[in-house]
């Protein structure tokens, strides 16, 4: 991505902007706090393992970018990640903890993604205990959750690991991808790129087959269920009908794989990317006359949710951005700078601070499936992968400084 001095400026700035916001996560009994709007800790809220795990990775990244006040930041939320949200009874990690410290939840595959993720960057940052979690975050992810017939890594497990649900879902296998891309960075292992592939190779093939509107539900033989959740089009985690935003972060996951294998990268990778790219723009981008990216579509296109997430316009930002590192197609650049204006115009809240995580399609801060701002990870994302190349992954390329 070639930007502009100001424009580069711009994005670190934002950078540091968001990790302000995010420094009172720490949660006096462990863990993530949930963040209010104005960044202050809501600690009567229950403590999540995805958010504690992004939080880690988010600010080991930071200390490799050497922000001050990162590193015990860093340290606050992997100590989450290996004491109160551990299970010590039964292994893997507890999906969340009420204000009380009583698990809830089952195990999943989404959690132990995000843990893996968590400690291979924390790993690449040396902070202290992140190796030997990332050790045991990758052995419970695959030994437990992957399915060797499909390739693909199955979705809910009870919390004694004695019944493994049905359901089967895309968005955990799509942060399984990420996941293994950074354990890879971390550890060498060929394993964890050989996984990410075979996900991948899936998706692309379900992508073609239904026009580029990736399904996202699915039963224990992987069969699409089209009409998941239907009369529940706004779950915050299976949503009815095509999710705009996982097309644009498949997009961008594909382009890392690829670079990563190098010569041994299959030819379909970078049209698979430019087509879930371009089909989430012709669905989701100011289809319904205001700017801004529907949440979902029917499999017609027509939109079904039509409020506007942070973590979308985030994704669509890095998807952009690296396929423009990638072909050096203006266009992706022109849409790069479409959606950065759109973000500083209606998402950055400049008075409370971090990204308004939920707009309605009037482009108003609303919280009809979000309240808060919990999650600094897109937002994060979006300011460094403009600035980072396609490999290795955020936490790698900040460790040998190759982050602009």
């Amino acid at each position: 991505m070639t930007l502009s001095p100001l424009d580069t400026g711009w994005l670190r700035e934002e950078t540091s902007r968001l990790l302000d916001f995010g420094r009172a996560f720490p949660h006096p009994r462990g863990g993530a706090a949930w963040l209010r709007t104005d960044g202050t800790p809501d600690l009567d809220a229950p403590r999540h393992t995805w958010i504690t795990a992004r939080m880690a990775h988010v600010y080991s990244v930071a200390t490799l970018l050497d922000v001050p006040g990162a590193g015990p930041l860093a340290d606050a939320a992997l100590a989450g990640l290996t004491g109160v949200l551990h299970d010590r009874r039964h292994g893997g990690w507890h999906s969340s903890v009420t204000s009380d410290d009583v698990p809830a939840g089952d195990k999943t595959g989404y959690d132990h993604a995000f843990v893996v993720l968590a400690a291979a960057s924390g790993t690449l940052a040396r902070r202290p205990g992140a190796e030997a979690l990332l050790t045991e975050a990758l052995d419970t992810l695959v030994g437990r959750f992957w399915e060797p017939g499909p390739a693909m890594f199955a979705d809910r497990w009870d919390s004694g690991w004695q019944r493994l649900d049905d359901y089967r879902g895309l968005n955990a296998n799509m942060h399984a991808v990420e996941a293994m891309l950074a354990a890879f960075d971390a550890t060498g292992r060929p394993d964890c790129l050989e996984r990410a592939l075979a996900i991948t190779e899936r998706t692309a093939g379900l992508g073609r087959q239904h026009g580029w509107r990736l399904p996202e539900h699915f039963d224990a033989r992987w069969t699409p269920r089209l009409d998941h959740h239907r009369d529940r089009p706004d779950d915050p985690f299976q949503p009815y009908g095509a999710t705009v935003g996982h097309a644009l972060e498949w997009s961008r996951l594909i382009l890392p794989l690829e670079a990563t294998l190098g010569t041994a990268a299959p030819d379909w990778l970078l049209p698979a990317a430019e087509a879930l790219f371009a089909r989430a723009v012709a669905d989701g981008w100011a289809v319904d006359g205001a700017p801004g990216f529907v949440y979902t579509t029917d499999w017609d296109g027509t939109p079904v949710v039509r409020q506007r997430m942070h973590w979308v316009a985030a994704e669509a930002i890095a998807a952009a951005a690296a396929l423009h590192t990638r072909t050096g197609d203006a266009t992706y650049a022109q849409w790069y700078d479409t959606w950065s204006t759109y973000v500083r115009a209606h998402v950055l809240d400049l008075r409370n601070g971090s990204w308004w995580h939920e707009l309605d399609p009037g482009n108003r801060p609303a919280d009809a499936t979000w309240s808060g701002k919990p999650d600094l990870y897109h937002a994060v994302q979006a300011t460094l992968i403009p600035r980072a190349p396609l490999t290795p992954g955020l936490a790698a390329a900040c460790a040998i400084g190759a982050v602009r």
